[in-house]
């Protein structure tokens, strides 16, 4: 089931996501369809809080060949170390892009859709996208990292295509 993407300035997109508690059905069910919403939208990657689901869930998928799904439940950076610009765009600020500065290493630990806990190291686009999904669920957007005449200049391009 496709799910409706929140867009920018929404304020629900800054919500901070609670951790999830159990891995049950629903939640499989959720991981499910935002895999969908995913890949119908294009995206690689796809935060909970960006369906109005305020809980601690992204799915991604860098693949081209959308072979490559990963669902982390309660991501969380347990180490970085590097850095590197990468040309961002968000699912909830469509057709945006902008150079973002990330940590080029990370070491992510996290639940799979079973509940199991596994870590994961990335570096480039998957480091990348975890990154920005993370930020999602912590009320962040990425062109919170950029200056505030790019977010000024966003904003009102924003309001005028809404009128």
């Amino acid at each position: 089931m496709l799910l409706p993407i929140l867009h920018y300035p929404d304020k629900r997109l800054r919500t901070k996501a609670s951790p999830i508690e159990v891995v049950n059905d629903e939640i499989r069910t959720l991981v499910k369809n935002m895999f969908e919403t995913m890949y119908d939208a294009p995206g690689i990657g796809l935060a909970a809080t960006q369906v109005d689901h305020h809980i601690r869930l992204i799915v991604i998928d860098t693949s081209e060949d959308k072979s490559q799904p990963l669902c982390l439940i309660n991501p969380e950076i347990i180490a970085k170390d590097g850095e590197l610009e990468w040309d961002e765009g968000c699912l909830s600020v469509p057709n945006y892009y902008e150079c973002v500065t990330r940590a080029n290493h990370i070491k992510v630990k996290a639940l799979n859709e079973h509940g199991e806990e596994f870590e994961l190291e990335a570096q480039e686009l998957l480091g990348v996208c975890i990154q920005h999904e993370i930020d999602h669920l912590d009320g962040v957007l990425f062109v919170d990292h950029l200056s505030k005449l790019k977010q000024r200049r966003l904003l009102e391009k924003t309001r005028k295509e809404k009128k």
